[in-house]
Formats: C-alpha cells, structure tokens, sequence
C-alpha cells in the first residue's frame, strides 16, 4: 500500500533528521523542527450528486391502453428524482443510488389495475404510481487488498471482487418489493481522456418480490404453491449476470469545447423461472409464462459540464446538463413476445408494448 511506503519513508526521514541534528548542535548550528506528516483521510474520494429527470415513454409491464383509434398505447411519462453516492477508500470503491419514478395514469397507483380500471372492474381515476427503486455496488480491489501491480497490465487497471444488492418497491395493485444480491467479479480497465471501462461477470438471486396478482383466492381458491401464492410473495432462482458500464471525456475536441463526456451502461440477466414464481402453468409459444434474459440499458448519456463552462475547471461536473437513451428489453425478465395479459393481449397475441422500454430522455444533475 502507498500508505505503508509513506510511513516507512516518513521514518527514515526522521531518524536522518536526527542524525543530522547531531552533528548541528556539535557545530553549535540552530536545527528546524520536523513537521509530522499528514494522514490519508479514509475516504480518498467522497461524491454525492442529485439529478432530476423526464422520460417521456416510461412503461411498466402490464399497464397499457387502448387508443380511440384502436392502437394500443404502453407507454407513460415519468419524472425521476435521484440520489447517489460514490466513495474510494484504501481498499475499493462503494456505489449507492436511490431514484423516485412517478408516473403518469397510464400507469395507475391501486386500486386501479389497468388505466381507469379498479380490481372489481368498475371505472376509477387512479392517480400514476410510484416507485422507489435503489441499488448498492461495493468492490475491493486485487492489487490493494494483496498490496501488488500484478493485476495491472495494459489496458486492465485493476481485477476485484464485487458484491451488491437492489431493492424497490412500488404503490400499484402489483406492489412489487423486490429484492436481489450480486456476487462475482469486476475488471476495470482504463480508456483515454481519464475514462474508464468495467466489465463484472456476476450471480444473481432475487429471493424475494411479490405479485399480487398471484394471490389465492383471487381468482378463485387454487392451490398454495402450484397454481397460486397464499401471500403474494414469490422467489425465483438464481442465475447469471453482466454488468458494464464506461466514462470518458471527450478530450480530443478543441480546448474551447471540452466541456462533453460520454458514459453508458448495460446489464444482462438470465432466466431466474417462472416469471409468477410458480410452475409454469402453460405451454411453449405465446402463452409461456416463462422469464427471459433481461437487457437493462443506457448505451449512451452524453453530458455537458454546465458548471466548468460557466465558472472554470475549478468547478468542474458541478452542474451537469445531459441527454440518453434508455433501453431495457424483456422488462423484469418478462418475455416481451409472451406473458399474455401482460406483455401481449391474451385473445390476440398483440404486443401491449409495456415490456420493452426504449427511450430518450434528459435532465440536470447537481453535485454536493
């Protein structure tokens, strides 16, 4: 560790500084005191930043409705309100966020459950839903915990174990509550400009969600654990993932225009089940019930540093301004070319355009 080589250093330096001190008083020669040095904080950084955004073409599986021209609308405006937080110790780098999506009505708080539907069937104008969703990354790097370079070769910056979990929880009829942990690996390697590129290969496990509609008795009385949930609560089995996301500066444009970055993310997760957390209850093809591997995406977020072009590189990434796109396929690990009644119309096979979310959306981001 740089720390050890410091204190070693340091002391070194001290048993010089007397020795040397010796021979001055022997001259009769003043001596100027040794200062001690500095210790390293334990956080090496500290990053907290807070973002508000619009998306204009949200979805949630299973909310969507019918246009007066017969066309099926899936989407729904959502506002997005954000918080996170980075550090880097001696040791590794912690990652938290915890965002707020509000929704508009095509995706209905309860008791509505569908736009202007309530469970009994009757009409009610239900106001958008929210969710909180957030998510936690922690990693402890090879080279600092074994005090080594040896995971540093070209490009690669550094190999580390990496751990994690997500939680969310949300006030429509469904009222998910779910809850993962990540395991695996984190190789981090360095792109130009002070970029960066990290690739983790992972286990995933939702053990825990819930599905209201999944509850006995609902629909009629079942059989706990085959054909329906005596609670709700439903746990699916583990499973593989992939996880990149990258950063660099575009510092290859003219001084007078380094104020761009671009950054991206992308997470793949296998099939974890049953997409009910039950046997499947039906066949292959457009009825499957069975999940599929999930791609939850932001491939490009191009960022202008408001705040270094107004006020200087001292206050750089201060005020961010940016614009995305956002991605993300088989939404919660839903097939978007099944689940009927969900992700597709169950008398037709239509695509309720609810699993699959893509969109352009922006906002502003404020570090603190």
């Amino acid at each position: 560790m740089s720390f050890r080589f410091r204190a070693i250093a340091a002391s070194l330096l001290s048993l010089g500084m007397l020795a040397t001190a010796g021979l001055a008083q022997a001259a009769d020669l003043p001596v100027k005191a040794v200062k001690k040095a500095p210790d390293l904080p334990f956080f090496l950084v500290i990053d907290n930043r807070v973002s508000f955004s619009w998306m204009p073409k949200g979805t949630d599986p299973g909310m969507w409705s019918v246009r007066p021209d017969g066309s099926i609308n899936g989407t729904t405006a959502k506002q997005v309100y954000s918080f996170t937080h980075f550090d880097l110790w001696a040791y590794g780098t912690n990652f938290f966020t915890i965002s707020m999506f509000k929704s508009g009505k095509n995706d209905p708080a309860s008791p509505c459950v569908a736009p202007g539907v309530t469970i009994t069937g009757a009409a009610g104008d239900c106001a958008g839903a929210t969710e909180i969703y957030g998510l936690f990354r922690s990693t402890l790097g090879w080279n600092e915990l074994f005090n080594t370079k040896t995971f540093t070769m070209g490009p690669l910056h550094n190999i580390s174990f990496e751990v994690g979990m997500d939680a969310n929880t949300e006030n429509n009829f469904l009222a998910p509550a779910k809850r993962d942990v990540v395991a695996g690996l984190q190789f981090a390697f360095d792109l130009p400009y002070k970029g960066y590129f990290n690739v983790a290969p992972l286990m995933y496990w939702e053990f825990s969600n819930h599905n209201a509609f999944t509850q006995c008795g609902l629909f009629g009385p079942g059989i706990p654990g085959t054909t329906c949930n005596s609670d709700g609560n439903v746990s699916y089995n583990p499973t593989w993932a992939l996880e990149i996301n990258y950063y660099m500066d575009l510092g290859f444009l003219p001084p007078s225009m380094q104020y761009f970055s671009i950054s991206g993310r992308a997470g793949w997760y296998g099939p974890k089940g049953d997409s009910n957390g039950l046997p499947a209850l039906s066949g292959p093809g457009r009825f499957s019930t069975a999940s599929k591997t999930e791609l939850n995406s932001e491939p490009i977020r191009l960022t202008f540093d408001a705040s270094k072009a107004a006020w200087g590189d001292k206050y750089s990434h201060f005020v961010d301004l940016w614009v995305a796109y956002r991605y993300w396929q088989n939404k919660f690990g839903l097939d978007h070319n099944a689940m009927p009644g969900v992700c597709t119309v169950a008398a037709t096979g239509q695509s309720t355009n609810s699993c699959t979310e893509s969109t352009v959306y922006g906002g502003i981001t404020l570090k603190f």
